[in-house]
């Protein structure tokens, strides 16, 4: 189809809804105020170009009730008549702000329209700022009003307009409504209060009608204004003042013909759309009824068969209950049998207590052949009286442990059961989890896992690993606390305490269905905030030997041309000086923490704090490079480092290099932690292996850094430093090697 049939067939559907031949049905909610959910009564166009009823709108700035339809609808208008004319409420209402009846902060003298004008649009979920004019700036959404009053007139269809000017009982049915005296007349009283050869008779009228709407849109800005131009960029029509030397100076704006055309365009281009894929519509609603139907019989079926097997199971466990209770009935009257004869037979010893005076009185027979006659059944008799008393047994035991039933299995089976969609557990990562006084914990999923809709990060406080005596440790390890829902692969846990063990756990969840938690990780906090702060290119930074990336979070020692200009005296034995850089932010009290990676291949790298003062003397004042000796912190064991560290200097620096790290020799084990004390007095244990990642955390009042391995916490040098001036975080580079800052610390420096 070509262009000139496309704009023949978009102006026939223009035309035949301009003719009212497309009939206006089933548009109810597109009529209905998302505020009050009622037609729209007087609708105001949004800056977002949602509408909203006036009396809504007044209510959302939390207007006075009372006040009367000001600004927004017709303030703005002021060609129409009725804006000429206050209403008395408005009157009323002014003479109270003048006499200062109304003090609200909200309110301002001569104004119905509070300071800060933002209301929260229903439609885009926005806030909306109207500025100082409030309401008056809005424009009524005239084109709405017309829709509805056109749907009112279909609704009441049977329903006559009357005669606003006939007196009852003899009222007449209007024929023509006048828009500028804004009331229908029947044809006698249009007649008379519209005589030939007066102003009136050149008044616009129309069919009977009950909207009323002005003859030519005003501008709200701009009083006596026309509204002949649009702006592309705020989407709101405007006047010619308003582009000269108004809010719409710089803005893109076109002439009211040329949107009405577009625009006009556009939506019949936009309807014609529809009605081509009615059919297309009605095939997905009939899709979406099946679909609605099929997700009811399956989720009854599922119902059903959720059902069925739970009463299989408590069958099972039914019939298992009954064995087993039987089992130790019959268990526990076996026992109770023998016992109870055992009773009778002891019972029967008591009994036979004559036997002993029978006894008695056999001895006493004289004649030998009648005395064995009869004492040899006798004696048997007493025998066994005696063997049972000497080995008395019970014939049962009363104790039932081996009826004990352990359930514990089970139970977690029970826990666990779940349909089969159940999302399988997280895994949490470690190499992309840091923990600060806040915690980035990042997680993976299985490779063929599904889709799932949220997770929950889980963590519970274990404490401290060394509390001291004087701090009372709450115990508060059993107690999880929950993040809210998280939509990622990664959750951040804030407000966590310094120097503290915590446990985390994550859980996914998908349609309603929990998964197992993942098997929990301990991280340890640094004991004080995180520093952030990122590599300076200002102060000494050597762009011949030192490379840093865009983010400034990494610096690298290249090799340049001052060490191809340096290669006869490197071969010569002569040292090369290192290349100093620092951060781009100073510290001047508290405590604070940082960490960063140095790579393995590195050849010699110092890392530690230096004082404004000593930065001065490394990046100004010249240097004899000649002698290995003369930097104190060199990294050549000649015994002069050690001597400097007797003295408490305004810088401490940790040599690493060659994926070792070396603790500096002291004559006092202060300097060094308790734990990596004998390591310090023997030089054999001063090379540790170079952790990979390493953490300084600074005391500025206490004046002493501490080295961390930054993974597991533990301190491996700490000495006394001259806190005397600003103190910044200071790295040193000879050779190959590289430096990269702590994503957590760069990205709180980037932050802000």
């Amino acid at each position: 189809m070509s262009d000139s049939e496309d704009m023949t067939e978009f102006a026939s559907i223009v035309e035949r809804i301009e003719r009212g031949e497309v009939p206006i049905k089933n548009i109810e909610r597109e009529l209905i105020c998302p505020i009050c959910k009622e037609l729209f009564t007087h609708p105001l166009i949004l800056p977002c170009q949602h509408s909203i009823c006036h009396k809504c709108v007044r209510e959302l700035l939390m207007l006075n009730p009372d006040d009367s339809f000001d600004a927004g609808s017709e303030c703005s208008l002021p060609g129409s008549p009725r804006s000429r004319v206050p209403s008395p409420s408005m009157e009323r209402l002014d003479r109270l702000v003048r006499s200062g009846s109304i003090s609200s902060p909200g309110w301002r003298r001569g104004s119905v329209t509070p300071r800060i004008t933002t209301i929260h649009c229903p439609g885009c979920q926005h806030d909306i700022d109207l500025g100082e004019r409030g309401i008056s700036m809005l424009f009524r959404n005239f084109t709405l009003e017309s829709i509805v009053e056109r749907y009112r007139q279909a609704a009441r269809a049977a329903v006559a307009i009357m005669c606003n000017i006939c007196k009852p009982p003899q009222v007449q049915e209007a024929t023509k409504s006048c828009m500028d005296c804004k009331a229908s007349y029947c044809n006698e009283c249009f007649k008379l209060h519209h005589p030939w050869g007066t102003p009136k008779a050149q008044h616009e009228y129309v069919g009977p009608t009950t909207n009323f709407r002005p003859k030519v849109l005003m501008c709200p800005e701009h009083e006596m204004e026309k509204v002949n131009m649009y702006c592309e960029v705020c989407r709101r029509p405007v006047c010619h003042l308003c582009k000269l030397g108004g809010s719409h100076a710089n803005h893109k704006v076109t002439s009211m013909s040329s949107a009405y055309k577009i625009l006009k365009e556009k939506l019949a281009k936009s309807i014609h759309f529809l009605i081509s894929k009615e059919d297309q519509v009605r095939t997905q609603i009939t899709d979406l009824e099946h679909l609605i139907n099929q997700t009811e019989e399956n989720g009854q079926l599922a119902e059903r068969e959720a059902n069925e097997h739970f009463e299989r199971l408590f069958e099972t466990l039914q019939e298992r209950k009954s064995e087993m209770l039987r089992s130790i009935e019959q268990s526990r009257n076996r026992r109770l049998n023998h016992l109870k004869g055992q009773v009778e037979e002891y019972q029967g010893m008591l009994e036979n207590s004559g036997l002993v005076g029978y006894a008695q009185e056999v001895l006493k027979e004289t004649d030998q052949s009648c005395f064995v006659q009869t004492a040899k059944q006798l004696h048997v008799r007493i025998q066994k009286a005696t063997e049972s008393l000497r080995t008395f047994h019970p014939a049962a035991d009363p104790c039932f442990d081996e009826f004990v039933l352990d359930t514990s299995k089970e139970e977690t089976l029970l826990k666990e059961m779940c349909f089969g969609g159940v999302p399988d557990p997280p895994l949490i990562d470690l190499s992309h989890s840091r923990v600060y006084n806040e915690a980035s914990i990042s997680w993976r999923l299985s490779d063929d896992h599904l889709p799932t809709d949220h997770h929950v990060v889980e963590y519970r406080r274990l404490g401290a690993p060394s509390p001291s005596p004087s701090q009372e440790d709450v115990d508060d390890s059993s107690v999880w606390r929950a993040t809210d829902r998280v939509y990622g692969p990664s959750a951040v846990v804030c407000d966590l305490e310094p120097n503290t063990l915590y446990a985390f756990r994550v859980r996914s969840c998908r349609n309603s269905m929990f998964s197992p938690y993942s098997p929990e990780v301990t991280l340890h906090t640094p004991p004080a905030p995180a520093f952030g702060f990122l590599f300076s290119d200002k102060c000494g930074f050597s762009a011949e030997r030192l490379a840093l990336n865009k983010r400034r979070d990494t610096v690298e020692s290249v090799a340049g041309m001052a060490f191809l200009l340096a290669a006869e005296r490197v071969q010569t034995g002569s040292y090369i000086g290192l290349d100093y850089i620092i951060g781009d932010t100073g510290i001047s009290q508290g405590r604070h923490y940082w960490s960063f990676k140095v790579e393995p291949y590195s050849y010699l790298v110092k890392v530690g704090v230096a004082s404004d003062s000593k930065l001065l003397e490394w990046f100004h004042n010249p240097r004899d490079t000649s002698s290995p000796r003369y930097d104190h912190d060199s990294g050549h064991d000649s015994g002069s480092e050690d001597t400097c560290y007797e003295l408490s200097q305004p810088f401490t620096l940790l040599t690493l290099g060659m994926g070792k790290l070396f603790i500096p020799k002291s004559s006092s084990l202060s300097s060094v932690s308790s734990a990596n004390a004998s390591s310090a007095a023997d030089p054999g244990n001063r090379v540790l292996p170079m952790p990979q990642r390493l953490g300084i955390c600074l005391d500025y009042e206490a004046c002493r850094v501490y080295f961390f391995d930054a993974d597991t916490m533990r301190c491996l040098y700490e000495r006394q430093v001259d806190c005397s001036g600003t103190m910044y975080p200071a790295f040193g580079l000879m050779g190959s090697g590289k430096v990269q800052l702590e994503e957590f610390i760069a990205a709180k420096k980037l932050t802000f």
